[in-house]
Order: structure tokens, then sequence, then C-alpha cells
């Protein structure tokens, strides 16, 4: 089986995240995808083991089979990382790992309409049962509304003249695959605008796929129920990769590590970025930026 996902500053994790070698410590890997920072976490330290969140089932049976070295050392968890932290548990964890970004299969393999530079049936959803997919989205959204989640979102500055050629496109015939909307999307932006450093559909996709997951809901709830989750002097690290979500851990922690009764400690006070080895390696790392607190 081939994994095409590239773990994100895997040697400053490795770094911060520390546990002793004879420590039988538990992790939870709250984005695990194929698997490629748990793998690292479970050949670096041969009592740890690792709950491996995903509510995708087509990536995660690949990185339950990439596991299987590990025996029982690796618990598969099909499910969102917010949900995993409400279930109202009494278990403490040593480490916590958010990788916020969008896997390499997602754009790839998935045939779900991630990527705009393929042509592709419009969907996007990372639960394959959840109610709304890009198509819907595109389709069903009010032009006010979609143009409302294309700025939000996307922080695209021409989203009203987007919004207005997609609904103007979909009076003649529904938008159905990605190439269609990528196209839209081209032909709607300013010609200078088209040849600017990412492609002009990049913003409305990352949009709507934020819509579609509801990504950014996930994150507060998720981030408060981990540090609850964590033991005292246990370690979580957050790496994430535009500034809507960078923005929201941000504030989050400093939150948490100010007050009368500070909760936490920050280990980064300003987020580390990938080395520029990384960076010219693996584009895909260009904008992560590293978070990393420890519970008081």
């Amino acid at each position: 089986m081939e994994y095409v996902h590239y773990p994100v500053m895997a040697q400053e994790i490795l770094q911060h995240l520390v546990v002793g070698k004879d420590c039988e410590a538990i992790m939870v890997d709250c984005t695990c995808g194929e698997g490629g920072h748990t793998h690292l976490f479970l050949s670096t330290y041969p009592k740890l083991t690792v709950i491996g969140l995903d509510r995708d089932s087509a990536i995660q049976q690949k990185a339950i089979e990439r596991m299987k070295e590990f025996s029982g050392r690796f618990i598969p968890k099909n499910m969102w990382f917010n949900d995993f932290f409400d279930q109202g548990e009494e278990q403490v964890y040593d480490l916590i790992l958010f990788d916020l970004g969008i896997s390499s299969f997602h754009y790839e393999e998935s045939q779900r309409g991630f990527s705009f530079r393929k042509d592709e049936a419009l969907d996007m959803r990372l639960d394959e049962h959840a109610p709304i997919s890009a198509y819907d989205v595109v389709n069903g959204y009010q032009q006010e509304r979609l143009a409302d989640v294309i700025f939000n979102f996307g922080e695209e500055r021409y989203s009203r003249r987007i919004a207005r050629a997609i609904v103007e496109k979909r009076k003649l015939a529904k938008i159905a695959t990605s190439e269609e909307l990528a196209s839209i999307i081209y032909k709607a932006v300013p010609a200078n605008y088209r040849y600017g450093h990412i492609h002009p559909a990049t913003r409305t996709f990352q949009a709507i796929r934020i819509e579609v997951n509801r990504e950014l809901d996930r994150i507060e709830p998720a981030l408060r129920g981990a540090v609850k989750a964590l033991k005292s002097g246990g370690r979580l690290a957050v790496i994430s990769f535009h500034s809507l979500e960078d923005r929201q851990v941000k504030w989050l922690f400093k939150g948490m590590a100010e007050g009368d009764e500070p909760t936490i400690r920050l280990l980064t006070k300003k987020p580390l970025i990938p080395s520029d080895q990384e960076r010219e390696e693996n584009a895909a790392s260009r904008s992560a930026k590293l978070r990393i607190i420890e519970k008081r």
C-alpha cells in the first residue's frame, strides 16, 4: 500500500512531545490520516500506545494497514476529534497531537473534488455520511450566503464576484465537478488575479471544504476537551495551516495560560515554522505553524 502524506514538522514534534523510552504512555493523534506522525512515535517509543482518530474511514484503513507491525499499540477510532473529547471519559493522556491540515490523500486519491486541478465529483466530505456536500453548497446556497462562506472561510477578496458567477452558471445547469467550479472561478476574477502565486480557485475551494466539514467549529471545543484530558505535565501540539485556524489556537492558548489560575504553560511563545529544507522538499508545509503547550 502506498502512502502519499508527508508528516509535517516531524522532527520538531518529536523534539517537544517527549516521554520516557520505558514509559507506558498513551498518545492521542487527533488527525491520524495515513499515520505519518503516529508511525514515527510508535517507532521511537516501544512502549507507547497511540489512539488514532479520523472521521474518514477510507484513509483510516490505510493507517490500520500501516500500523500492523505495532500490534495492539495502535488503537484506531473512526470519529471527529471534538466528539472524542466529549465522551465524558475519565481517561488521561500523556501526549496529544492535532495536525489540522488536509492529507495529500484527499487531494490525490479520494476522488471527492478537493482539488481544483482534477475533474471529480464535487463532494469534499471527510465524513462520507455527512448531510451536506460541496455540491449542495455550490448549487443550493443563496448568493449572499455563498459569498459570505467564500469571504469568511477563504478570505477571498473577490468573493462577491465569484458567488455571483456561480449562481448565474447554475441557472443554466447544476455545477457537478471540481473542474467546472474551478473554471467558473477562474473566469469570474480579474485577469491580473489569475496569474498570482496561487491559483484563483484556491481560497474558494478551501472555504467550501471548511463549510462542508465544519472544520473551524470543531477546533475550540476539541482543544478545551484535550487540555482537560491531558495529564499534569503532559504536552499538546497543534499544527495549523492558515490564519483562521492559527488565530483560534493562539487566543485560546493565551487565555488558558493567563489569569489567576492558568491551566497550561506555553512552550512556544511564537509558533515554530518548518525549516528551509522542509519547505523546499514539501510545498504543503510552507504555511504550517506549530504551537505547543504543557498542562500545569
